[in-house]
C-alpha cells in the first residue's frame, strides 16, 4: 500500500517556481530520506504534503485519500505529523505541559481548562509516560527555554509522536546538533515502529544513509535522482550539483 503518492506538484510564489512537477510514491513503512542543498525546494515541498501552503497545481494523497486542499488539521486526522526546520514549541510551558498539550491535540480534546481530577491524573500519568518512553523523564518539570537545543528537538520529535502517526514527516531532525545529540536522535528514529512511515529532509548525507530506506535527492524544485544508498554514491548528478564535484 502507498503511504505517500506526490502526483506533479508545482509550487510558484510570484514568477519563482520553487517546485517544478514534483513526483514521487513512499510505501507504507518506508524511511525516505529527501537531500539536497539551501533552497531545493524540500522544505517548500514539506509544506505542501503537512497543508502548511496549496500546491499550484499537482494532487497529493494520503494512504489513497486525496489531501491536496485539505486543512493542516484534516491531515493530521489521517495520520500525518511532523516537525519544523526551525524548533517551533511554547517556550514558557514545561516539558510536561507541552506533552500533555500534543496528547490532547492528538485525542481531539482540546484545551481543557476545568478537568476531573481523575481525567487530570491520567492525563498526567499519559504524558509522563510519552516523555519517558523517549528518554526525557528527567525534562518533564523543565521550561521548554531552558531546555539545551538538542533537548529542544528531541521534545518536538516526541510530541509530534503523541498521537501515534502513520506518516511523520521530520524536517532537518539533527540540524544543529552535536555528534552525541545526533547520535540520539538517530536512535529514537531508529526505535519507531516499523509500520511508521517517515519521510525526513537531512543535510548530514552520512545519517541519511544509515536511516534511509531510499533517497531522493532535489536540485532547482525538481526531484533529479532516486535510489538506495549505492545508487546515489554513484550517481553523477548528484555529486556535481550536492557533494560539488567538478
Amino acid at each position: 500500500m502507498t503511504a505517500l503518492a506526490v502526483d506533479n506538484v508545482s509550487k510558484s510564489f510570484g514568477g519563482v517556481a520553487a517546485l517544478a512537477e514534483v513526483s514521487f510514491e513512499v510505501s507504507v513503512g518506508e524511511r525516505r530520506v529527501l537531500l539536497g542543498p539551501n533552497g531545493a525546494g524540500k522544505t517548500t515541498l514539506f509544506h505542501t504534503i503537512s497543508g502548511n501552503i496549496m500546491p499550484s497545481s499537482g494532487r497529493i494523497a494520503l494512504f489513497e485519500h486525496d489531501i491536496t486542499h485539505l486543512r493542516p488539521d484534516r491531515r493530521a486526522r489521517l495520520g500525518l505529523a511532523r516537525t519544523f526546520q526551525i524548533t517551533n514549541l511554547f517556550p514558557r510551558l514545561t516539558a510536561l505541559d507541552s506533552a500533555l498539550l500534543a496528547l490532547d491535540g492528538a485525542a481531539a480534546r482540546g484545551l481543557q481548562l476545568c478537568r476531573s481530577p481523575s481525567r487530570s491524573r491520567r492525563a498526567r500519568d499519559e504524558a509522563h509516560h510519552l516523555l519517558e518512553r523517549w528518554g526525557l523523564g528527567g525534562t518533564a518539570g523543565r521550561i521548554v527555554r531552558n531546555l539545551s537545543y538538542g533537548e529542544q528537538r528531541q521534545l518536538e520529535l516526541v510530541l509530534a509522536l503523541a498521537g501515534a502517526p502513520r506518516l511523520l514527516l521530520l524536517d532537518e531532525p539533527t540540524a544543529g546538533l552535536s555528534p552525541a545529540e545526533t547520535a540520539r536522535v538517530v536512535e529514537m528514529v531508529q526505535a519507531l515502529p516499523r509500520d511508521m512511515t517517515i519521510l525526513m529532509i537531512e543535510h548530514d548525507m552520512d545519517v541519511a544513509f544509515v536511516l534511509a530506506d531510499r533517497i531522493a535527492v532535489m536540485h532547482q524544485g525538481r526531484l533529479i535522482a532516486e535510489g538506495d544508498e549505492a545508487a546515489i554514491r554513484a550517481n553523477r548528478q548528484v555529486a556535481e550539483i550536492y557533494l560539488g564535484v567538478e
